[in-house]
């Protein structure tokens, strides 16, 4: 009880009720209802003004990501994640919520009760949306895969399955030299035996002839998983797909993540070098908020002619990732918030570095973009024996 009231002093458990019920139908309604965005139907009673094609939502393209601590040759912590996500294309001008989805708009019309601002600029020339749906399953485990009772010093078994809702905002403040991706995502799933990351651990055991993990019986129990991240990215204005040519820049960032499965505040840095380094936010591992898919900051990159300066063009770029955290709740080591679970010493402070090699092609007039990274991550837990390294590989294309 000591733990869960400690928690409520940050996150008060009416709140979380209220937005499991209120907001579940809206994620879960997400995919299945992007076709229905209804670009006839009246925006007002008088007919006047309706809802026309570029307020519709469109699919842009897809992102599936794996990691996996095997790629460095461990088998414990963070050991696996996987996630699939789809990108909407650009959303022009003054934000229509009657004309998308029904679910999204009522996810549209929570941010703006709950975070005004951030809608403030969305008619302006300088600004652009889009919409990121993404589903995925994260796993952890402790070191010692023979033992089937608690390992009371050592982090529990846990799994976690989850949809995520992202808005994402690009702005280019008139005549600054900088721009910045706003990102609020919703993220709704489930911790313990539903989440199923056993029974896909041990999946890919069989079938990689690895001996499985006994105790699974100990990991946490079921119960609803909701987290609220609020993250804004910043860099240096470039106009087009790319930035032409042999080149380099620097990507800033900050966020707060708010929710049982983790409360935490964070600030990063990404280096990157290259040529043709794609105009975007950089790349991450799996992380609400990490999708490296925002506006395009062209206005419709479809409609961009090959040879302009403007449009996608092949190339490759290294990066360094830099990241420090401050936790106040994670839940893969904190245990189940509504009820007493396993648990070890979460640690207040944790860093992380990645560094990778990012690539992308036009393939059949579409664009692919393949990038893999090695991370490392400080301790976490009081007990945790060193650091944690696992490996990242993410697969991005076009529609």
């Amino acid at each position: 009880m000591m733990r869960i009231g400690s928690f409520h002093a940050r996150l008060s458990n009416a709140n979380v009720q209220w937005s499991m019920r209120s907001i579940t139908p809206l994620i879960a309604c997400a995919v299945l209802g992007s076709t229905a965005a209804r670009g006839a139907e009246p925006a007002s009673s008088d007919g006047i003004s309706r809802c026309l094609p570029e307020h519709a939502l469109h699919w842009r393209g897809g992102t599936l990501r794996l990691e996996n601590d095997l790629f460095t040759g461990t088998d414990r912590n963070y050991t696996n994640g996987v996630a699939l996500s789809v990108v909407s294309r650009d959303l022009q001008g003054t934000l229509r919520p009657e004309c998308l989805p029904q679910p999204i708009a009522w996810y549209t019309r929570f941010i703006g009760w709950a975070d005004p601002e951030f809608w403030r600029d969305s008619g302006a020339q300088s600004a652009s949306q889009n919409i990121v749906v993404r589903f995925g399953q994260s796993m952890y485990t402790p070191e010692d895969k023979t033992r089937t009772d608690l390992i009371s010093d050592d982090r529990p078994y846990a799994g976690l399955l989850y949809l995520g809702l992202a808005w994402n905002r690009r702005v280019h403040p008139q005549a600054a030299s900088y721009e910045m991706l706003d990102v609020r995502e919703l993220t709704l799933g489930v911790i313990g035996p539903w989440s199923l990351a056993e029974q896909s651990q041990g999946l890919v055991h069989r079938v990689r002839g690895i001996d499985r993990f006994r105790g699974w019986d100990n990991q946490l129990r079921n119960e609803p998983a909701f987290q609220m991240a609020m993250e804004r990215k910043f860099k240096s204005y470039t106009e087009g797909a790319v930035r032409p040519g042999w080149s380099g820049d620097v990507i800033g960032s900050y966020a707060l993540r708010i929710g049982n499965i983790e409360t935490a505040a964070s600030t990063g840095m990404e280096l990157r070098a290259g040529w043709n380094i794609p105009n975007d936010f950089g790349s991450y591992p799996i992380r609400p908020g990490a999708e490296n898919r925002p506006p395009s900051g062209v206005s419709d990159l479809r409609r961009t002619e090959p040879q302009s300066a403007r449009a996608p063009k092949p190339g490759a770029h290294a990066f360094l990732n830099l990241e420090a955290k401050a936790v106040a709740w994670d839940f893969s080591l904190d245990g189940n918030l509504f009820r007493h679970s396993h648990h070890v010493s979460r640690r207040p402070w944790v860093a992380q570095a990645a560094i990778g090699i990012s690539s992308q092609w036009i393939v059949a007039g579409h664009g692919v973009r393949l990038a893999v990274m090695r991370v490392w991550r400080t301790r976490e837990f009081d007990q945790q024996i060193g650091h944690h390294a696992f490996g990242s590989i993410a697969l991005s294309m076009e529609f």
